[in-house]
């Protein structure tokens, strides 16, 4: 049995119109602050990886919070239905991704999405959808930026916000110094401050959070065997 309720594929939207009207219906859910006593023991990175058909797979894979060392992993494949369209890549990832979370045996305490949360044009990013659907902590961390944000200081852990119409909706968070910050914005049932704290523990090595680079491999790697190429 899942750990979270199924996804209703019969009213997932198909269309950008459909799409932009459900990201307005679930925003006011979001809630950007951690649940008290809430500890982070699993970690799972969320990635997916496409061909030329539209043929997906997303892989779940699941670190130690204290070792970031693997302790579960899952893949699930299928075909990306809807659209690309800037804005609204959770309407092309989600289905595969509920799929791969829903063969892992047990929650992870945390997840991490390779795209935005709050720091999205209307205010409503992968990461919000996941966590809202799964209602587990969900933190954004993107490679590329929604918003205005100052380029910050070049050491490690330096960091400035990113804002939208003047409200603050995420950081550029330096992982490594002298090296382009990531961008990381709060899912769900996180606060800005623990979500890059938590980035900063899950970057001891690389640019990227462990989690994440655990799942573009996974998903890379799945979907070559898949489909031959």
């Amino acid at each position: 049995m899942s750990w979270f309720p199924p996804l209703d594929l019969a009213s997932w939207p198909s269309t950008a119109e459909q799409a932009m009207a459900l990201q307005d219906e679930l925003r006011p859910l979001i809630a950007p602050v951690t649940p008290p006593g809430t500890r982070f023991r699993t970690i799972a990175g969320l990635d997916s990886a496409y061909d030329g058909t539209g043929a997906v797979a997303a892989a779940a894979v699941v670190l130690a919070a204290d070792t970031l060392r693997p302790v579960a992993s899952a893949v699930a494949h299928g075909v990306a239905d809807f659209p690309y369209v800037p804005g609204l890549l959770a309407f092309r990832e989600i289905p595969a991704t509920l799929a791969a979370l829903e063969k892992l045996d047990t929650a992870p305490d945390l997840l991490v999405c390779d795209g935005q949360g709050l720091a999205h044009p209307r205010r409503f990013g992968l990461a919000c959808h996941v966590g809202l659907l799964t209602g587990v902590p969900t933190i954004g961390v993107a490679k590329t930026v929604w918003g205005d944000h100052a380029e910050p200081g070049p050491e490690r852990g330096a960091s400035t916000d990113i804002a939208i119409d003047g409200a603050v909706v995420g950081r550029a968070l330096r992982t490594r110094a002298g090296v382009k910050p990531v961008f990381v914005s709060v899912g769900h049932r996180i606060d800005l401050d623990t979500a890059c704290a938590q980035v900063l523990a899950l970057t001891p090595r690389y640019r990227l959070p462990e989690t994440t680079r655990h799942a573009d491999h996974l998903c890379r790697a799945a979907l070559r065997t898949a489909t031959g190429n």
